[in-house]
């Protein structure tokens, strides 16, 4: 790892990074900052909560002009995320005589306009509003000296590409673009071969992708018991901040209504809900007034939130990259984390799929049964009676435990408290009330022959991406066909091949 004092930046940058608290890049940030402060083009494969906000940040900020003019853009797929790079580098520049500025939908255009004549010299923006303004002729991208694509993959889950690619042909020929992804596809190639000038690769070891200090567990669990299993892990470990994933909007609006029912501090977040209450709902998250929060995938990509302990995966994700960006969200910044996963027998496959992909087996778990969830909650509830022995603190209440003792004797008195502060012994029976409205089980098309269609053939960047298999190359070359018919400059694997893979070593 570099310590950032090594990579010769201006005054002003390197004193915003040392008062956040950082030392040392990450790998992410150790590989791409010199080539983006070189002002090279860059392929960057990481997931989130690797540091690739400040790895593509810090390059511009330490070349950008303070003439009130834009000249950088970085489209992020959410609105959340949009928000939090947009904060991440305005902590960057505080410094500096640099204005940043948020560009998503859901807030009132106007507002964005009349924020615009402070002509930032940064915008952060999701291309659906980006196009509005564009159409409204509000922003103008002529000027533009860096182009950023975050999670370039997930924008192209969304729909994205066909805006994209409109947003990048009205960028100057002549400026530096870099793009980040979880994953790469044929999409991301084609992107690269039409608007990059011979893009370095920046990659995360596939060892490094999951966060070796994330400990993965595994439950297979019936639909119907699901909620019982979440409810006992929740009471057994107690976790200061848990999110939960479901898998949609239904899901997540009636597991946080059984959560609250059973006196959880839950709220849901999905894309259903107004950016009023996207914001509320994770400002109550951040200040721990709420410490469990149930997400959906898109609501949930891109948040940064520290002190994360606990991810549970209530229903498995569709893919390898989604279970990656999940369980991301805790064990941040060197910290532990735990994430658990609850798999119906029928997923079996699917998730053996999830585990060649990111190359980790799963530890699979008993569930834990109604006296293993009592048992603990008694030794939290001792745990708590010892630690207030401990503070001393106890004066104003011995004489209403010296009479209760005279009264009723120690052994009648303490058990009745202990009662009364372990809460409700009829905990579970409520908790088998709650009926969510099951969903199908995810099944994978991967896992079987999992080695014949999709191992031994995959090609590396240098000579491509990963991947490979059938049904993988038939899709590349059905779009490829109709690629071709819109835009000459791309003319398929050999084009892309020779055009980036001049030396294998430069890859690696």
């Amino acid at each position: 790892m570099l310590n950032f004092d090594e990579l010769g930046l201006k005054p002003e940058l390197y004193k915003a990074i040392d008062e956040m608290g950082f030392e040392t890049t990450t790998p992410i940030q150790e590989q791409a900052i010199p080539l983006g402060m070189a002002g090279k083009d860059i392929i960057g494969q990481a997931q989130t909560g690797t540091g690739k906000t400040a790895a593509f940040s810090i390059p511009f900020l330490q070349n950008i002009s303070e003439e009130g003019i834009l000249q950088v853009l970085i489209l992020t797929p959410t609105r959340e995320l949009c928000i939090q790079v947009e904060k991440e580098i305005y902590k960057l520049s505080k410094h500096m005589p640099v204005k940043s500025m948020a560009i998503y939908g859901g807030q009132d255009i106007t507002r964005q306009i009349r924020g615009l004549k402070n002509r930032p010299q940064i915008i952060v923006a999701t291309p659906g509003r980006l196009m509005d303004h564009l159409n409204r002729h509000t922003i103008q991208l002529g000027n533009l000296t860096t182009v950023i694509l975050d999670e370039a993959d997930e924008m192209l889950n969304m729909g994205f590409l066909e805006d994209i690619e409109t947003i990048l042909k009205e960028c100057p020929i002549e400026k530096q673009m870099m793009m980040f992804s979880a994953t790469m596809r044929p999409e991301i190639e084609r992107i690269a071969n039409t608007f990059m000038v011979e893009p370095e690769l920046v990659k995360i070891k596939s060892a490094e992708l999951t966060v070796p200090k994330i400990k993965q567990i595994g439950y297979i669990v019936p639909e119907e018991e699901k909620f019982t299993l979440l409810s006992r892990l929740l009471d057994m470990m107690v976790p200061d901040l848990a999110m939960v994933f479901g898998r949609t909007k239904r899901r997540v609006d009636e597991l946080t209504r059984a959560l609250q029912k059973l006196g959880y501090r839950a709220e849901g977040l999905h894309g259903d809900l107004s950016q009023y209450q996207r914001d509320n709902v994770m400002n109550k998250f951040r200040a721990n007034q709420i410490n469990v929060l149930v997400a959906t995938d898109v609501a949930a990509r891109g948040l940064d939130v520290s002190g994360v302990s606990h991810v549970f995966n209530f229903d498995l994700p569709q893919d390898a990259d989604s279970y990656v960006h999940r369980i991301g969200r805790t064990g941040r910044a060197g910290n532990e984390g735990l994430a658990m996963s609850f798999i119906v027998p029928r997923e079996r496959g699917h998730l053996s799929y999830i585990e060649k992909t990111i190359r980790t087996t799963l530890e699979m778990a008993s569930i834990p049964t109604e006296k293993d969830t009592s048992k603990k909650r008694n030794e939290i509830l001792i745990s708590s009676v010892v630690r207030a022995i401990q503070e001393g603190t106890l004066t104003n209440y011995k004489e209403t435990a010296q009479e209760l003792i005279e009264t009723y004797g120690a052994e009648e008195s303490l058990s009745a408290m202990l009662k009364i502060l372990g809460g409700n012994t009829n905990r579970e029976k409520e908790v088998r009330k709650i009926k969510l409205t099951a969903e199908r089980p995810v099944f994978s098309k991967h896992h079987d022959n999992y080695g014949k269609k999709r191992g031994g053939k995959g090609r590396s960047f240098s000579g491509g991406f990963s991947g490979g298999g059938k049904k993988y190359r038939d899709n590349r070359d059905s779009r490829d066909n109709r690629d071709r018919d819109k835009n000459k400059k791309f003319n398929g694997k050999k084009e892309f091949k020779k055009k980036f893979s001049p030396k294998k070593d430069k890859w690696s």
